[in-house]
């Protein structure tokens, strides 16, 4: 049997039918039966959203899933949820990169982790597939784009997310060294479509009121197709305690963002804002958020990773797996179109 945490996120929902589709690519696990924990507040119909996408029989095929609440913070009730599991996707995660969030993140992010972990080697878990981040991987100093080798530096101004991810990676680490199989993805920023409160959903939610100004940096994309057929084709594998980067195409963000306000019928933005401004609004963000207890809406490391290039290598899984990723132009065509099914 399969387990699958954070199954109402955006990999999640993608991952469960995959998973459950028995026509899907996922040859061996296809026809096992899969459990998904959820919490109380968790919107299940976002999933039912997610698989509409790919049939119209969704009802059916939702019907099939094993649903149970359960916490991954909180041991008793994630316990029963691994009676009888072979096989792990580990997907949730708390995202946040406000420094006032750290305590959540480390909760959820490390010490989650480390229950599910925990619980694998304790119910004799077969495989954990484990869903890192690209954020994990360091710069190397020669320019060349970061590789699974890129090793990540503790000195760097890394944000509070990326510190509580790779202390995450670490007990999966950890958990290999007493006798866990484990598998480690690394995605890019994740498009996708169905799960509109994730983080590409709030970018197609800006593209589509339209966006004027754009910043200098750039970043890895990969859609979520991509990362649930990566993940399914390793777990499938005889690949064991490895890590893999996955990123179809390295964008500016200028070009990601005119890419979405096209197919999105909007204008693109044709704007460059320095930094300069970005930071003067971080800081006015800031005072509001200290004075008036308004939420915060630009924090200092976003403005830090929008001009900044963060380019990436995935060969790695391409020469090992013989994998193809799909082409981004095409995949950002699909998730605006369904954006506007949803949406107009």
């Amino acid at each position: 049997m399969i387990l699958v945490t954070g199954g109402t996120g955006l990999v999640g929902a993608h991952l469960l039918y995959a998973l459950i589709n028995s026509t899907s690519t996922s040859t061996l696990q296809s026809s096992e039966k899969v459990r998904a924990i959820h919490r109380k507040s968790s919107d299940l119909n976002a999933v039912k959203n997610v698989f509409s996408f790919y049939t119209n029989d969704y009802e059916s095929l939702f019907s099939k899933i094993e649903w149970m609440e359960a916490d991954i913070t909180d041991v008793p009730s994630l316990t029963p949820a691994f009676k009888d599991i072979e096989f792990v996707y580990h997907c949730a995660a708390y995202i946040s990169f406000n420094p006032r969030h750290f305590n959540t993140l480390k909760k959820v992010n490390v010490e989650g982790t480390a229950n599910v972990v925990n619980l694998c080697l304790s119910q004799g878990v077969k495989k954990l597939c484990y869903v890192s981040s690209i954020a994990t991987l360091g710069k190397n100093l020669n320019g060349s784009l970061s590789t699974e080798e890129s090793e990540y530096n503790p000195e760097d101004k890394n944000s509070v997310y990326t510190i509580t991810k790779y202390d995450a990676e670490m007990e999966v680490w950890r958990g290999t060294q007493e006798g866990l199989d484990a598998i480690i993805v690394h995605p890019g920023v994740i498009v996708g479509d169905g799960i509109w409160s994730s983080a590409s959903g709030g970018i197609l939610r800006s593209a589509s009121k339209g966006i004027k100004f754009y910043t200098s940096g750039g970043i890895g994309i990969v859609d979520v197709q991509d990362v649930v057929k990566a993940m399914v084709l390793l777990m499938n594998s005889e690949v064991k305690n490895n890590n893999y980067l996955l990123v179809s195409a390295n964008i500016s963000y200028q070009d990601f963002l005119s890419k979405l306000a096209i197919n999105l019928h909007k204008k693109p933005p044709f704007k460059l804002i320095e930094k300069w401004k970005m930071n003067l609004f971080s800081t006015i963000d800031w005072f509001s958020n200290k004075v008036f207890r308004t939420k915060r809406r630009l924090l200092k490391a976003t403005v830090t990773s929008l001009y900044k290039e963060s380019y990436y290598d995935a060969s790695k899984i391409k020469k090992e797996l013989n994998f193809e990723f799909k082409d981004y132009e095409k995949s950002l065509e699909r998730i605006s179109r369904n954006y506007l099914r949803d949406f107009s």
